[in-house]
């Protein structure tokens, strides 16, 4: 009987996108020869959901929650999450929840998993709470326990504990929320700030995540020092001069961006002694307010922020580190990865939308300072009593020093994040290293909740079928996913692979091999890769690390000290070096090829004429087929000949363009009123 695991994602926080794509991910992940995954969604009211596994694949949470049936009409078009409906009471939630599942209640937990694999983060997920619950009710989770959880949460904590433990903490201050309340204290908490912390500095919540509640102040400007602290409380002070300047059109952009829990305070608003739950009720009461007497409003977030912390601006490198724990409990750091970001903050969009950061791992300075950074994430991570894994953030400066940042006790599991990125450094797939994670976390709560009996027999479970599974690759059918081509989709191929490649890892019955196709249309280079160069951030990067594979004496080393987790998790041929191969080649290794590919080669027939001159399966369309729809308006012709309903088109020749534009510009004009489209042939 597979071992069930309950993927807890979600949640009440700011950072519930993050969880509900991490525990997709997670979810998509776990080997279903060992596993099966149940998944439970935490609504933005706690409520616990067996949440119906269609759902799991939406692209948001306000996709499917609350239905759209239940959204109160909005005039202005405001996207809202549940709690925007008001204070519902509990027969009310139950109606949203029957709609995407069944509610649970926390004592039937026990009853539908054994063990919970946790993929929130904020309050409730990283704090200990989630955890405390999870105990009470003798449930086995992953990651780290009650108190270190407590102590990941909270940034003002940490670098209290981290000065007094001696670890290097750049110069910081704190103020409580009540104080900064006081409007008259303003001047005097600046005022004490510049005597503790010199410019340029860093504002921070002291219990987000995500950089939410994150900004730089460079210049001792006290007008720019309010304006950051109450973006870190999620507080914001209006005046009816800033409000009454605005446009209709920039009034409802105002209050959308204030409504935003990432970018914003978030809902629900208290408004004085109102309460406001939806940005369309803001947006009249401001009307209504700034009509009469009002000069100045105080709008505060129902979840705000207790404390911000102020530190010194390091200027150094950054980078972020994933430690995890070997059967003996003994830490072990990955190989850290450099965070190269456009942003001066390694903000919410740097860290989750492609293109805005590089990843570089490990951090590009000298052996002495990796092994600097990697020693002290690994002391961090046993003086805070962290359990099975965590990421550690920091920055090293050009003299050496390491500053340690931000521990967590949990990280984001998309699959782009440094949890699953690092890991690939020494041979885990993201599949291999959740059922590390898994075993490990059963480990772990044995020693902490002295729960000997079950725990054990869980443990042994799940070892034994592991070691039973260890020569089962041999049965599966191999199945090469290709991925990556000269066209510029090469980038969303190689997205598309990796996702299908760990949709494959993770099942019963298939084995893939990641295959990289380069070069142009005259000539296909194709390139078995392994799993570290698969995650790298694009199809560029990969083909970078193709032509001068290394693999760095640290990384090396780690394998070396991890190998009773490489050699029970991983497999030998997960870190072999790129292999040029044939079609021919390709033929004698793999059952089936799976084109993850888009634009040319891979949707215009060439790679499928290919395959079948070597008698390979496919995927997808034969050659002719392919080879016509790659060419929008010879599509176009043909659907029209065939009496369906097609849009008018024109066909613009390049070397026509590049002659006399304006001839072209009037040919298309006399075929077309404004507005129209233009696109690529292909």
């Amino acid at each position: 009987m597979k071992t069930k695991i309950g993927v807890i994602f979600g949640g009440i926080s700011r950072e519930r996108e993050v969880s509900f794509a991490g525990g997709r991910t997670v979810y998509d992940n776990l080997d279903k020869s060992l596993f099966e995954p149940i998944p439970i969604f935490i609504d933005s009211f706690g409520n616990l959901v067996l949440l119906n596994w269609e759902f799991v694949y939406k692209g948001s949470i306000r996709d499917f929650y609350p239905a759209s049936s239940d959204l109160p009409k909005s005039p202005h078009a405001f996207q809202v999450y549940a709690e925007s409906l008001g204070d519902l009471d509990s027969r009310e939630q139950m109606t949203l929840i029957e709609k995407i599942g069944s509610r649970l209640d926390p004592s039937r937990l026990k009853e539908l998993i054994d063990i919970a694999f946790l993929c929130l983060h904020g309050c409730d997920g990283e704090d200990g709470r989630i955890q405390g619950l999870l105990e009470f009710y003798r449930i086995p989770y992953t990651g780290s326990g009650i108190n270190a959880s407590t102590i990941g949460i909270d940034k003002v904590l940490q670098k209290d504990l981290m000065s007094k433990m001696g670890f290097e903490v750049p110069a910081n201050h704190s103020i409580e929320r009540e104080r900064w309340l006081d409007r008259t204290a303003h001047s005097e908490i600046f005022q004490e700030l510049k005597k503790k912390v010199e410019f340029p500095l860093v504002v921070k919540s002291s219990k987000q995540g995500s950089s939410i509640g994150v900004s730089v102040l460079r210049d001792d400007n006290e007008e720019k020092f309010i304006e950051a602290v109450d973006q870190s409380f999620f507080i914001k002070h209006l005046k009816k001069e800033d409000w009454i300047d605005l446009s209709h059109s920039q009034k409802v952009l105002f209050v959308k961006d204030l409504c935003d829990i990432r970018e914003g305070i978030g809902v629900p608003i208290k408004l004085g002694s109102r309460m406001i739950y939806h940005p369309e009720e803001l947006l009249s009461i401001l009307m209504q307010v700034f009509a009469e007497s009002e000069e100045e409003i105080l709008i505060e977030a129902v979840h705000g922020e207790s404390a911000v912390l102020f530190e010194s601006f390091i200027s150094g490198k950054e980078f972020s580190c994933i430690v995890v724990e070997d059967d003996k409990g003994v830490a072990i750091a990955l190989p850290p990865t450099e965070i190269r970001k456009g942003a001066e903050v390694f903000d919410y969009r740097s860290k989750y939308l492609p293109g805005l950061s590089r990843k570089i791992t490990p951090i590009d300075v000298d052996q002495k300072k990796l092994d600097s950074i990697r020693q002290a994430c690994e002391n961090l991570y046993k003086q805070l009593n962290f359990d099975v894994y965590a990421r550690i953030d920091g920055f090293i400066k050009d003299d050496g020093t390491v500053f340690l940042n931000d521990p967590n006790t949990t990280s984001g599991m998309l699959p782009s994040s440094f949890f699953f990125h690092q890991a690939a450094e020494v041979g885990l797939n993201p599949t291999q290293f959740l059922t590390y994670i898994i075993v490990t976390s059963i480990r772990a709560r044995i020693a902490d909740m002295n729960e000997y009996g079950s725990l054990t027999k869980l443990l042994l479970k799940v070892e034994r079928q592991i070691e039973e599974n260890s020569g089962s690759e041999t049965s599966k059918k191999k199945i090469a996913v290709l991925m990556g081509g000269y066209s510029s989709e090469r980038h969303i191929s190689v997205e598309s692979g990796r996702n299908i490649f760990e949709k494959l890892a993770s099942s019963e019955k298939y084995l893939p091999i990641p295959i990289f196709l380069t070069d142009n249309e005259n000539t296909h280079e194709l390139y078995t890769i392994p799993v570290n160069v698969l995650l790298k951030d694009n199809a560029d990067d990969i083909k970078e690390k193709i032509d001068h594979y290394k693999v760095h004496d640290v990384i090396n080393e780690i394998i070396s000290k991890a190998s009773d987790i490489t050699s029970k998790y991983g497999s030998k041929e997960s870190l072999k070096a790129p292999q040029k191969i044939s079609y021919n080649d390709l033929k004698g290794m793999v059952d089936f090829v799976f084109i993850a590919m888009h634009g040319r080669p891979g949707e215009d027939g060439a790679v499928q004429s290919e395959l079948e001159n070597v008698g390979l399966p496919y995927n997808g369309s034969n050659p002719g087929t392919s080879e016509i729809t790659i060419d929008k308006f010879r599509t176009n012709e043909i659907l029209m000949e065939n009496g369906f309903q097609a849009a008018s088109h024109i066909l613009v020749h390049k070397d026509d363009w590049l002659k006399d534009q304006n001839v072209s510009i009037e040919r298309i004009e006399s075929h077309f009123k404004y507005p129209f489209i233009c696109k690529p042939v292909d």
